[in-house]
Formats: structure tokens, C-alpha cells, sequence
């Protein structure tokens, strides 16, 4: 399990200073004699359709990627600009991807952190270190943090949003060449008013998650 107990002393939380300071959860760490320091975030909680992603990566110290910030506030083409970045500057990353079927046989929380562990478990070399967003730790035996809204307030998180995100969508657009009339190339599975339509009109491809509501 991982040592939640022990490392989130290290992190005062009433320490506000992560709201300007995108490497502060990473130089707290470093003081505390962690080097290789791993955001963690996922991508593909909400969508009715597709796997959920998660992605981990491990900056040098102090580098900042230009244009790399929360996924969610990023167009696709800034994303995708940053994610080819990403891969030129990071020591390493790891993506983890739970398809729909088990996502269906479990829940979209235990299927996230499996992602994430998965995602976790194939950094080489491996973190010493986790900042996690949201706020389940993830069940490996590595130090860590759970930043809420950590995608926004930490580089390292920011970047793994972003390889999370475009990882995905680039599995989804792949999906939509097999099954074109739900859309998925620019709905990415998530439940818009055409999507909804195509299933109501086709029932529900083998990619749908079908214990989500406007599937079953």
C-alpha cells in the first residue's frame, strides 16, 4: 500500500503557495530527498464509451515545458503540440489503459487507479516520489502525495494530463474508424446530444461502457 501516512506530513496543507508556483509540490519533495518526482492524473472518467487512461511522468528538475498545462484548459492542437514535447523532455513515462469491459465489471474509480497504477508501474526508471491528482492514492509502495486539482497546480500532474488526455483521444479516433456512426473522432465517447442519438438509434457498440447511464 502506499505510504500516504508518512509523506503527507511533509505537506502542510494550509501551505498556499502551490497556487503560484507550479514546482512546489516537486521542490517539497526534494527537500525531503525525493529525486525522481512523477505526476499522476488520468483521463476518461465521464465518457459512455472507450477505456479509461492514465498517464505518469517524471520531468527533470526545474524544467519548464513551455505551452504544458492542465489538459482541460489546453485546444487539441496546443495538447497535441505538447504532448510531442512531453516525449522529447521527460525521463520517463508510463500510460496505463483499462478498456470499458472491465470499467463495466468494477467502477470507473477502481478502474482509474488501476490505470494509474498501471501507468505507475511501467516508469523506467521508477519514481521515488507520486503527486497524484484528485484524492485516492494510488496502491503501489511508493511515496506520495493527492493534490486536489493537482492537473492545475503542479507541472508534473499538468504533464501527464496531457499525455493521459491525447493518449486517449488518439485510441478513440482509432475506435471511430471501426464504428463511424457514433462519432467517436470528435465526441471521444463522451455522452453529446448526437452520441446519445446514435444509440438510441444503433444500441451500444462493444466499447460502451454499458453500466453508465444513456447506454443501458
Amino acid at each position: 500500500m502506499a505510504r500516504t501516512t508518512k509523506t503527507l506530513s511533509l505537506f502542510p496543507l494550509s501551505d498556499l503557495s502551490s497556487e503560484i508556483d507550479v514546482f512546489h509540490h516537486e521542490s517539497q519533495a526534494r527537500k525531503s530527498g525525493y529525486s525522481l518526482i512523477a505526476g499522476v492524473d488520468e483521463a476518461g472518467r465521464g465518457p459512455l464509451a472507450g477505456p479509461v487512461v492514465a498517464a505518469a511522468v517524471i520531468l527533470p528538475e526545474g524544467m519548464t515545458l513551455e505551452g504544458v498545462k492542465d489538459s482541460k484548459a489546453m485546444t487539441e492542437k496546443a495538447r497535441e503540440e505538447a504532448f510531442f514535447l512531453i516525449n522529447e523532455k521527460a525521463l520517463a513515462i508510463g500510460v496505463g489503459v483499462v478498456d470499458a469491459k472491465t470499467i463495466d465489471e468494477s467502477n470507473i474509480l477502481k478502474a482509474s487507479l488501476d490505470a494509474m497504477k498501471r501507468a505507475v508501474l511501467r516508469l523506467t526508471p521508477a519514481a521515488e516520489f507520486l503527486l497524484v491528482d484528485g484524492t485516492y492514492p494510488v496502491s503501489v509502495d511508493t511515496a506520495q502525495r493527492c493534490l486536489v486539482k493537482g492537473d492545475r497546480i503542479s507541472h508534473s500532474v499538468s504533464a501527464a494530463s496531457v499525455v493521459a488526455k491525447v493518449y486517449r483521444d488518439r485510441i478513440m479516433r482509432s475506435f471511430h474508424a471501426i464504428y463511424p456512426r457514433y462519432g467517436f473522432s470528435e465526441n471521444k465517447g463522451y455522452g453529446t446530444a448526437g452520441h446519445l442519438a446514435a444509440i438510441r438509434a444503433h444500441g451500444a457498440c462493444p466499447i460502451h461502457r454499458l453500466t453508465f447511464r444513456g447506454v443501458a
